[in-house]
């Protein structure tokens, strides 16, 4: 997807970006090819496939309505580069954005972009998500969480769930064909208080199939989830 493509996608779907706006994208490109030297963010760095894979993918829960430019505040788990939040964050810049990531190398390139591209009300912290979600101030605080390409749906909702307020959603960005991933996240949802909203496919302009999963958060979630870290992923749900 060439760069004028890209605006002419979001122009199209009634987003059209402001001057401010392809410049904070196309730095964005450049910063994260630049750190990409030094250390391991994204087998992508091609500028066509950056903007397609990355950046618009990214964008896909505004475009299914799923995110409206308001002050809500979203945790993205799982984000490395910044995927899927930094981009919403450009084109919506009243939402108030935080990162979990459990590499610190990461979290310096997050704090650096944020701070080139002029980004507020962004919050970066390292650690594992298992161990923030019993901390009072993240615990059941957030309204939406997203995950793009993390982990299946019954370890995710696991690591998530439990940082969503009363009917919170966790919006997950995954691939396409996941009815089996589906069934098998039932016994988790149930356990977590949970129940699917919405399973969603789409296509990227390229062709390329995608989907998105959206979970509710019905009750509040049992003191003893998330299980320790890396529990949930050797022991699912």
């Amino acid at each position: 997807m060439q760069v004028q493509t890209f605006y002419d996608h979001l122009d199209n779907q009634g987003f059209p970006l402001s001057q401010k706006q392809k410049m904070q994208f196309d730095r964005y490109f450049q910063i994260l090819v630049e750190w990409n030297t030094k250390i391991n963010l994204t087998a992508i760095t091609d500028k066509n496939e950056v903007y397609l894979k990355h950046f618009y993918d990214s964008l896909a829960p505004i475009f299914q309505g799923l995110i409206k430019n308001e002050p809500i505040h979203l945790l993205d788990i799982g984000a490395g580069a910044g995927f899927p939040s930094l981009p919403m964050k450009i084109l919506f810049p009243h939402l108030e954005i935080t990162i979990i990531d459990s590499l610190n190398k990461r979290i310096h390139f997050l704090q650096y972009l944020a701070n080139e591209l002029d980004l507020t009300k962004v919050h970066f912290y390292h650690g594992r998500a298992e161990d923030f979600a019993h901390q009072a101030t993240f615990r059941a605080k957030f309204d939406v969480v997203t995950a793009r390409a993390v982990a299946k749906l019954p370890v995710l909702s696991e690591l998530t769930i439990p940082y969503l307020k009363l009917n919170g959603r966790l919006i997950a960005l995954k691939a396409s064909n996941i009815e089996e991933e589906l069934a098998q996240s039932q016994k988790a949802l149930r356990i977590l208080f949970s129940q699917l909203d919405r399973s969603v496919d789409y296509q990227l302009p390229n062709g390329d199939s995608r989907n998105i999963t959206v979970v509710v958060k019905k009750k509040e979630t049992p003191n003893k989830y998330p299980r320790k870290a890396g529990t949930p992923s050797k022991t699912p749900l």
